[in-house]
């Protein structure tokens, strides 16, 4: 008996020890079991639609579905015909293992006999196991999964990485690809064929319709549902009809915007949580609203097709996450013609004229204008640089509300001229805009255009405006909250406000049939045409939505047709119209006004504070303490002798003279009023007073425009007095003769407006000085540098 009890004791003892020792290999820190199946990457929109699933590293399509989410009538049917005891042996069926090699030792018919956690085994390790060897090693294999892992790990393993046919392995893309479905929503029929699949994947694989191989075999598992479940019966006609398959390619929704994501993800370890692990990267995209504008863009581009403008790329942002809402970054992904693989927009091209109102509110914060400012729209040299408008004309006295709506280039220029701290380059540097040369290589010339940005990067620039000054980067990943983290203030609230106030201003290019609905969001817009007709631009903001619209070609040709005005306004307008109906219920984004912003009554002509005989009056917004407000001086009170209609001298008798109101304009913009055929009443000539003194009403002094403030004049040592620079400086109509001085040496007369060429003598500094005829005059320092 005592060595019985011994006996037991041991066995006892190695019992509890082997069970310990299962346990610690069950408890032991380990990988989960979808670590070691390569996965697809899944990409969806925001609220869950699937974009694109790409392969996985062994080019296999695999879409990870956890347990919990299938449904457990699939789980009971691919137990039911793969493995009735899963549930209760150790990794191996020991009778079914013996049955099937005394079958086929005895010569029969070869019979299956692996687990599920030998299918698996075999799966992970992808070994041969048609061999003696191989068999016994996918035993060995199954036998530490059992150990290592629980049942349910196991189970999910296997159905995520069951073959079903070419490259598709596990029930979730099988559900998806085959049928269009999730496993949830599967009916009995299809799932009793997703679950005899996996057993023979070669002969049972479908194609449009269901096979015999399969059918039959779907069939035979159907008898035994019906055995268990036999209301299953009552799904015969559902269950035995011929099924239809219809194997789709994988999504590949918004190409240009996945393949961005992949990029991104690859490249940020914070943004690749979704990369190759089976967890879908949700992104900020809405799938509704781009095949919205992408079947709204097919249609616009079929007329736009005739001019041969056949591509354009579309960007729609929400300024309120900055996420990624539309992105269409060419025609036609698959249109080798239009080169449709490149993605416009992140391309970089010349924005045209749709940088102005960030130059416009950069002049507002830095107290240069405000809207109803009076610029010149004239002919002016900045040294050898003479901009042009559009049109080739000039419009004289323009407000800065209608040059920004007008496109104006001439004062735009004249503007950036003037911006310190930052200017423009500065500007678009501190935002982001990747300017690759120096700020002296655009010069003024960024302001039209001259150098490139991206549709992107156009986006965010304004969506700094819709966000009040402040800027913050797209976002492509649901969330990713690096947008707030990010912020940046460039711009002040009451600039950001003026400036959309003035672009909601700008008429539709068909305002004159356009017939407004009552959902009344105001697009604040801007267009853009480049240099050569090569690049059409329209950006604006649509309530909480930025849009960006480029239409051109990738290989830069030219085209007469690519106006910004008239080929990518009328897209921006028929994607926007569309947008507004898509979604009924959009509005304008609530903002508090801007705490420093006021109005404050200028005179219509100037733009400054009225005087008592400044005849029209406006309203303008300003910032107290920024913006540019002075008294008017155009409208001026002369005394008039009543007898020669000339100025009166200022000791002349009251009884004498008459008063009258005359505009004070600039000799410059007296021609170009004279020019357009706007009549302007010249001024009365003065009075010969003798030695009584000045004719009354002091005329304004001369002001110099050429050279511009601040500007250094190069030459080489050998163009010294030869190498001429334009002098130009401006008057008061009545005055007739300036004369030009360099450091007191008189260099020659010109008229008021007229030019006179200068070639300095030597290099350093030197003091401009330009007089008038009353005495009046000003004066600009000039800097001459020899080139290395």
């Amino acid at each position: 008996m005592s060595d019985r009890r011994r006996w037991w004791r041991r066995a006892a003892v190695a019992t509890l020890l082997l069970a310990a020792a299962l346990a610690i290999l069950r408890l032991w820190p380990h990988a989960p079991l979808r670590e070691r199946i390569p996965l697809s990457t899944v990409i969806t929109d925001r609220h869950g639609a699937v974009l694109r699933i790409t392969l996985a590293s062994d080019a296999q399509l695999r879409l990870w579905t956890p347990l919990e989410a299938l449904p457990p009538a699939l789980i009971e049917a691919v137990l039911l015909h793969e493995d009735q005891h899963f549930f209760r042996h150790p990794g191996i069926n020991p009778v079914a293992l013996l049955r099937a090699a005394a079958t086929t030792a005895s010569g029969g018919p070869k019979l299956g006999a692996s687990t599920i956690t030998m299918q698996l085994a075999r799966l992970l390790s992808r070994r041969n196991t048609r061999s003696l060897g191989g068999k016994l090693r996918q035993i060995g294999a199954a036998l530490w999964l059992e150990v290592r892992h629980n049942k349910r790990e196991i189970l999910e393993a296997y159905l995520n990485a069951a073959p079903y046919g070419g490259n598709l392995q596990g029930v979730g893309a099988a559900a998806r690809l085959y049928f269009g479905k999730a496993p949830a929503d599967l009916d009995l029929a299809e799932t009793l064929a997703l679950a005899v699949l996996p057993q023979a994947p070669g002969t049972r694989t479908p194609r449009e319709v269901e096979g015999d191989s399969l059918r039959a075999a779907r069939l035979r598992l159907y008898a035994r549902w019906q055995a268990r479940h036999p209301e299953a019966s009552a799904q015969a006609a559902l269950v035995t009809r011929q099924l239809k398959f219809d194997r789709a390619a994988p999504p590949f929704a918004a190409p240009h915007f996945t393949t961005m994501v992949l990029r991104e993800a690859s490249a940020s370890p914070l943004s690749a949580q979704g990369r190759g692990t089976g967890e879908p990267i949700q992104t900020t995209l809405d799938l509704r609203l781009q095949q919205l504008l992408e079947r709204r863009l097919k249609s616009h581009l079929a007329v736009t097709a005739r001019e041969g403008v056949r591509n354009a790329s579309v960007l729609l942002l929400d300024s309120r996450d900055m996420g990624l809402r539309t992105w269409i970054g060419s025609a036609d992904f698959f249109d080798a013609a239009i080169e449709g693989q490149v993605d416009g927009l992140t391309a970089r091209r010349s924005p045209g004229s749709t940088l102005k109102p960030l130059l416009y509110a950069l002049a507002m914060d830095q107290g240069l204008i405000h809207p109803l400012s009076v610029l010149k729209d004239a002919p002016t040299h900045f040294g050898p640089y003479a901009p042009e408008n559009h049109d080739g004309g000039f419009l004289g006295p323009i407000t800065a509300h209608d040059a920004l709506i007008r496109s104006r280039n001439v004062p735009a220029v004249q503007l950036a001229a003037r911006l310190a701290n930052p200017t423009l380059y500065r500007f678009l540097k501190s935002a982001g805009v990747a300017l690759p040369m120096s700020e002296r290589h655009y010069g003024l010339a960024l302001t039209l255009g001259g150098g490139e940005v991206s549709p992107l990067e156009l986006a965010q620039l304004y969506a700094m405006l819709a966000n009040r000054g402040v800027l913050r980067r797209a976002q492509w990943q649901l969330s990713s909250r690096e947008a707030d983290h990010a912020a940046l203030r460039l711009l002040s609230e009451e600039a950001s406000f003026m400036t959309l106030d003035i672009l909601r201003d700008n008429p539709r290019p068909d305002e004159a049939i356009y017939r407004p609905s009552r959902h009344r969001i105001t697009p604040a817009w801007k267009t853009g045409t480049s240099w050569g007709f090569r690049d059409a631009w329209t950006a604006g903001v649509i309530g909480p939505y930025v849009m960006v619209v480029w239409m051109g070609h990738f290989d830069g040709q030219s085209n007469p047709a690519l106006i910004g005005i008239h080929t990518a306004a009328p897209l921006f307008f028929d994607l926007a119209d569309a947008l507004r109906a898509a979604e009924p219920k959009l509005a304008e984004v609530i903002f508090r006004n801007p705490p420093r912003l006021a109005k404050v009554e200028v005179c219509s002509a100037s733009g400054d504070l009225p005087n008592v005989d400044c005849p029209q009056r406006s309203r303008s917004w300003f910032i107290p303490g920024v913006s540019p407000i002075r008294l008017s001086e155009v409208h001026r009170r002369l005394r008039l002798d009543k007898r020669t209609g000339r100025i009166a001298c200022a000791d002349a008798p009251a009884s004498t003279v008459r008063e009258e109101v005359y505009e004070f304009w600039p000799s410059d913009l007296m021609r170009l009023f004279a020019q357009a055929g706007i009549p302007r009443r010249p001024l009365p000539p003065a009075g010969d007073c003798g030695a009584a003194g000045k004719p009354d009403g002091v005329l304004r002094p001369p002001q110099i425009v050429s050279p511009i403030a601040g500007l250094s004049y190069v030459v080489r040592a050998d163009e010294l007095g030869v190498k001429t620079l334009p002098l130009q400086a401006h008057a008061d109509a009545a005055t007739t003769t300036l004369h030009w001085f360099a450091d007191g040496a008189y260099l020659g007369h010109s008229a008021p407006g007229g030019l006179l060429a200068y070639a300095p003598v030597h290099s350093g500094r030197l003091l401009l000085t330009v007089s008038d005829e009353q005495g009046g005059s000003d004066s600009r320092e000039l800097l001459v540098q020899l080139a290395d």
